[in-house]
């Protein structure tokens, strides 16, 4: 092989030195404000908090507790792992780079065109420690795409159907649009509706974990939720947040569709689960039954549940965006793809 063989605790280990690396990462770091010139969604303080997540989950024990139910076969020939990323977060596309990089496989990546600056500098910090990744990580040129085994996809609805025609013939993981939700009961305590307004606006909901939609009681009074929510009113002098919340009031106010304003922040009484940026969709429920109803109705389409009820799989206020190594896009396990090949 003419490649530099890593085994798997060396692979182990650049991971998580990687990890105590971006825990050190700062508001100075120059990558940060190159990151924001070129896309301003990618604000300094989001940028620090994606990637101190990531430093966070990064460590030895994480990593190692992840993987150990897996089967990891030393010395087979890797595959090339082709992986179109997303943008919409800053570092969204990582998690699949680690997939592949930790099962000793190739990956030629296409970083979004909103986080090519972060995304290479993070490929660059990962060879700085570790050199022999250098030749199990390339970057596409352009939009070139060539010579790989599998492919790795994120991206809309539209360009779904487009990764399915494109890529039929090689071994695949295709992911959509999906959304988040949150159920709350009126019993709330003032720090869950704290919480969930970082499940609302961190990356100002532009994540797949961000909640999109909530599922009310008949009756309940959103004025200790509106409370909570004005910890992120700055939000609102982000001038392309501003533009989206203006163009979607002025909608709303011109077809006169019922609607509540808190001033940086549109709730719309909707049966849609996704929701446009600066808006939130909110319907009302009965019982627990309607719920679970709900839930199983758009299980393909909700990345993930927020709420205390109960229910399997649901996940604290304020966690959605705290998302484990093992919590899959998608519901599909990643690393079982590849392991898969």
């Amino acid at each position: 092989m003419s490649l530099n063989y890593m085994n798997y605790s060396q692979r182990i280990d650049a991971l998580s030195i990687l990890g105590d690396k971006l825990l050190k990462i700062s508001a100075e770091t120059p990558v940060l404000h190159q990151a924001y010139l070129h896309n301003n969604w990618f604000t300094i303080d989001m940028q620090l908090k994606a990637i101190h997540a990531w430093g966070e989950l990064l460590s030895k024990t994480n990593l190692e507790n992840w993987l150990k139910s897996y089967s990891m076969e030393e010395n087979v020939e890797p595959k090339i792992i082709a992986v179109i990323m997303a943008g919409n977060i800053p570092l969204v596309g990582l998690h699949d780079l680690i997939s592949i990089l930790v099962t000793g496989n190739i990956a030629l990546i296409k970083p979004s065109s909103d986080d090519t600056k972060l995304m290479n500098w993070l490929v660059s910090e990962l060879i700085e420690i570790e050199p022999n990744f250098a030749s199990l990580i390339r970057i596409a040129e352009e939009r070139q795409l060539k010579n790989f085994d599998a492919i790795i996809a994120t991206g809309s609805n539209n360009s779904h159907r487009y990764f399915e025609y494109y890529f039929k013939d090689k071994p695949n993981l295709l992911r959509k649009n999906r959304n988040s939700v949150a159920v709350l009961t009126g019993n709330e305590t003032e720090e869950e509706l704290d919480k969930l307004a970082d499940d609302v606006f961190l990356y100002f909901g532009m994540g797949c974990r961000n909640v999109s939609k909530l599922l009310l009681p008949q009756g309940y009074n959103l004025e200790p939720m509106f409370q909570a929510f004005e910890r992120y009113k700055d939000i609102i002098n982000h001038n392309k947040f501003a533009n989206n919340y203006t163009y979607h009031k002025a909608l709303f106010l011109m077809n006169q569709d019922p609607h509540l304003d808190n001033g940086f922040l549109i709730l719309r009484q909707d049966d849609k689960l996704a929701s446009p940026l600066s808006v939130l969709m909110f319907e009302f429920y009965e019982n627990e039954i309607d719920i679970q109803k709900y839930l199983d109705a758009n299980k393909e389409l909700i990345q993930c549940s927020v709420g205390n009820i109960g229910l399997e799989g649901m996940v604290p206020f304020g966690k959605s965006q705290d998302p484990g190594l093992d919590d899959y896009a998608d519901g599909v396990d990643t690393i079982k793809f590849i392991l898969s090949l």
